[in-house]
């Protein structure tokens, strides 16, 4: 049995409330889990302590059962220092799209048109001298 530790949500339309749980990876999201492992309110501040809480003995006990977490609960692991952080790779993510490249690419000629333009009186007074 493949056992996950992931988000339950519960809470209304606009409302998000969500249980940590550890749940068969086969359930589904909302429905049947082994044990409430903790909560997390996205509508509470970032600095808040009530915001993510979770049993943190029955977290590292289910980890030593070999469950696998889901990226948003590995996160706030990460962040309460249960697990080590791992390196993430979305490559695209970071890049621009094609009108912003665009855009760049006539900014830096503009800009090394206005630099040439700069230097061009510079050198004819230092040949005058």
């Amino acid at each position: 049995m493949a056992i996950k530790i992931r988000l339950a949500r519960g809470g209304s339309k606009k409302r998000p409330f969500y249980r940590i749980v550890a749940a068969d990876s086969r359930m589904p999201r909302d429905g049947r889990f082994i044990e409430k492992l903790g909560t997390y309110n996205p509508l509470l501040a970032k600095d808040s302590e009530e915001r993510v809480k979770m049993d943190m003995e029955r977290v590292q006990y289910w980890l030593g059962q070999g469950a696998q977490t889901t990226d948003r609960v590995a996160r706030m692991l990460e962040a309460a220092g249960v697990v080590a952080k791992t390196e993430r790779s979305n490559p695209k993510k970071a890049v621009p799209g094609k009108k912003a490249q665009e855009r760049a690419d006539e900014k830096a000629a503009k800009a090394a048109e206005a630099a040439e333009a700069a230097a061009a009186p510079a050198e004819e007074e230092a040949a005058a001298e």
